[in-house]
């Protein structure tokens, strides 16, 4: 850590593994503020199936990218680099020190690399594709990608419906595939910038999946989930925790079934988070107890 440079602390690594309790401890110390790196907990409508941190520690440090945004807005990759960088430019008005916290591995490239500005997608197109995705499901997204976007297709999340819907979003619009308007070469950024990657042991990490999804159920996820029929066809709800607890509403799946495809799917998920952040060379991957991981980082 230069001292004489600005310096954004990254924490990041699969759904839950420990990211918000270490992010916090890192802010208290700096007394300074949050970035949130997720790509649902922007939404004011998503409580509990994405897992926010608290009241409570919401009101402890300040955070940025947290109930910012409504679910009937499109939030890309974009639209975090540009919010991003505008945080912490503010941040850095008072503190050299910032600190970002999420999973989701695009928002975290996009901020530290720089993104093409993409065209915007019309309203029709992204419904008609969501549309199609509901009524023929996951393996119909998969092949109109493979077919029509295939240098797309070799790098992408396979399994990540809403990837591959904003892939087809981004085809049908410009006629391009979405990789044409990623940046060959990186942006630099005028501070330093530290990633902290957590690992845990799989088994750990599926008991920690567990735990949280059955809490989520206990604390009201099905009345959440509820509250949002009427939005069910936008693209913030097409993810693991949602998806499920409709399917159940819709008498699709009892629900032991879908409180059981809920923890599949994120296990799921957390798998293809570290596939992603693993390619990241500049990771300081770290083991847990993460206590030592704040000692050292406070002596940078």
């Amino acid at each position: 850590m230069n001292k004489n440079k600005n310096t954004v602390f990254i924490i990041f690594g699969p759904t839950a593994s420990g990211k918000t309790a270490l992010s916090l401890q890192l802010a208290k110390h700096y007394q300074t503020s949050i970035i949130s790196a997720d790509s649902r907990q922007c939404y004011k409508e998503l409580n509990i199936g994405v897992a926010k941190p608290t009241a409570e520690e919401l009101n402890s440090v300040h955070h940025y990218f947290i109930n910012t945004h409504s679910i009937t807005q499109n939030i890309t990759a974009q639209t975090f680099e540009e919010y991003a960088l505008q945080a912490a430019e503010e941040i850095f008005k008072t503190n050299p020190v910032a600190v970002m916290c999420g999973g989701s591995g695009l928002y975290i490239k996009a901020f530290c690399e720089g993104f093409d500005e993409i065209p915007q997608v019309a309203k029709n197109i992204r419904q008609k594709i969501i549309s199609c995705y509901k009524e023929y499901g996951l393996a119909w997204l998969q092949k109109e990608v493979k077919e029509k976007d295939f240098e797309f297709w070799q790098q992408a999340e396979q399994q990540n419906p809403q990837r591959l819907v904003r892939a087809l979003e981004v085809l049908n619009t410009t006629g391009k595939s979405i990789s044409s308007f990623r940046k060959k070469e990186k942006k630099k950024r005028p501070f330093d910038i530290i990633k902290i990657g957590l690992s845990l042991p799989k088994e750990q990490l599926h008991i920690n999946i567990d735990k949280r999804v059955d809490e989520m159920i206990k604390n009201g996820l099905i009345e959440e989930v509820k509250s949002l029929l009427s939005y069910r066809s936008l693209n913030a709800l097409q993810t693991v925790g949602y998806k499920e607890i409709f399917d159940y509403l819709d008498g699709k799946l009892s629900l032991p079934e879908a409180i059981s495809q809920i923890k599949i799917n994120t296990k799921q998920y957390a798998k293809r988070q570290l596939t992603w952040f693993r390619k990241d060379k500049q990771v300081q991957w770290v083991q847990p107890p993460f206590n030592y991981v704040i000692a050292s980082l406070l002596k940078v």
